[in-house]
C-alpha cells in the first residue's frame, strides 16, 4: 500500500515537473517564433496556467518528501508526548485548511464552467480547464496530509519527519 501511496505523489511531483518544462517549450517557441517573424498565440496564458498547474501539482509531493518549511528548533526539544499533540494539532488544522482550499478550487472550476469564462488571448482557452489542476493538486495535498494524520495517530513517523532526522540542528 505505502508503494501506491508513494507512486501517486511522485506522479504529482513528475506532474509539477511536466509543467515547468512546459512552461520553457512555451518561452522557447515563442523566442524562436520572435526570430523567424511569428507569434505562439496565447502563450503567455499557456505559461501562466502551467505555472499554477505546476505549484499546485507539486505541494503534495514536497508536503511528501518534507520539503515544506518547518521550524523544528523548538520542538526536537519537546517530550515525545507534548510533540505528538503538537504535530496532530497541526495536521488536523492543515487538513482543514486544505479541505477548505480544495473546495473553493473545485468550486471555482464549476463556476467557470457553468458561466463559460473564457481566456483574453489569441485563442479563447474555457477557464475551467486550466483551473482542473489546482483542484487536483489541492485534492493530492489532502491526500498527503491526511495520509501522514493517519500516521501520526498510528505513533507511526510522518513522512515529513523522516526526512528531518536527516539533518542534525545541534551541529549547525
Amino acid at each position: 500500500m505505502s508503494s501506491i501511496r508513494d507512486k501517486f505523489y511522485l506522479a504529482s511531483g513528475y506532474a509539477a515537473g511536466f509543467c515547468i518544462a512546459l512552461i520553457m517549450v512555451v518561452i522557447l517557441l515563442q523566442i524562436v517564433g520572435r526570430i523567424f517573424g511569428f507569434i505562439i498565440p496565447s502563450a503567455e496564458n499557456v505559461s501562466g496556467y502551467a505555472l499554477a498547474a505546476s505549484t499546485f501539482f507539486g505541494l503534495a509531493y514536497t508536503f511528501h518528501e518534507g520539503g515544506h518549511i518547518r521550524v523544528t528548533l523548538v520542538i526536537q526539544k519537546w517530550p515525545a508526548k507534548a510533540r505528538f499533540v503538537q504535530e496532530l494539532l497541526v495536521l488536523l488544522f492543515g487538513l482543514g485548511l486544505a479541505c477548505y482550499m480544495t473546495y473553493y478550487c473545485w468550486h471555482m472550476v464549476y463556476e467557470s464552467y457553468i458561466f463559460e469564462e473564457v481566456s483574453h488571448g489569441y485563442i479563447p482557452i474555457p477557464i475551467w480547464i486550466p483551473q482542473i489542476p489546482v483542484g487536483l493538486g489541492m485534492l493530492a495535498l489532502n491526500i498527503a496530509i491526511l495520509d501522514d494524520l493517519v500516521a501520526v495517530l498510528r505513533k507511526q513517523t510522518p513522512s515529513y519527519q523522516q526526512h528531518e532526522s536527516d539533518i542534525n540542528l545541534e551541529e549547525i
